[in-house]
């Protein structure tokens, strides 16, 4: 179940609120400025490849707009799923919008604004978008399970700038 775990950062094993239902979420973050909607899953095989997921999902990706598309793949069996979840802890600032459309399984996303942090838990034909700029971190958990179209505002792709706040460590993960 996707939802918005609101805390303060004084206080990250106490959220203020948590919201599960869908307009709920995408109202509280829309006021932060960024984007939380539910897509139409596309007609796909369950071993589709990453060219077929993409092609299923091209005329929704057009319509946002974004310049360049990869698919993640992550399973609890993946070779580097340790390394590819440590990529994505440490709280950093993108160059471009974080863009993710959740295909299957689920991730926990925090993203650190102002004196709050904003939980958001995505699961299978969520989008979110993040915002350039906005201070977040990333949780696939210790046993991952996501597949995830990641769109790019340009070709090359975004560059994060860490903050170097440990403030990741103080927050409840995916798996807590």
């Amino acid at each position: 179940m996707s939802y918005v775990a609101v805390y303060s950062v004084a206080t990250p094993d106490t959220p203020n609120k948590v919201l599960t239902h869908f307009d709920d979420i995408a109202a509280t973050l829309a006021e932060q400025g960024v984007r939380f909607e539910r897509w139409q899953p596309a007609a796909t095989d369950k071993g589709a490849s990453d060219a077929e997921l993409v092609a299923a999902y091209q005329a929704q990706i057009e319509a946002l707009g974004y310049a360049r598309v990869e698919v993640l793949r992550v399973t609890g069996d993946h070779a580097q799923k340790d390394e590819l979840r440590a990529q994505f802890l440490d709280e950093r600032r993108d160059s471009e919008d974080d863009v993710w459309v959740f295909l299957a399984g689920q991730g926990l996303f925090a993203l650190h604004i102002g004196d709050s942090v904003y939980a958001v838990r995505c699961e299978k034909n969520d989008l979110l978008v993040i915002p350039a700029g906005m201070a977040h971190w990333f949780d696939m958990g210790e046993n991952p399970h996501v597949v995830a179209l990641r769109l790019f505002n340009t070709a090359t792709g975004s560059v994060p700038e860490f903050t170097d706040d440990e403030i990741a460590r103080r927050f409840p993960g995916l798996d807590d």
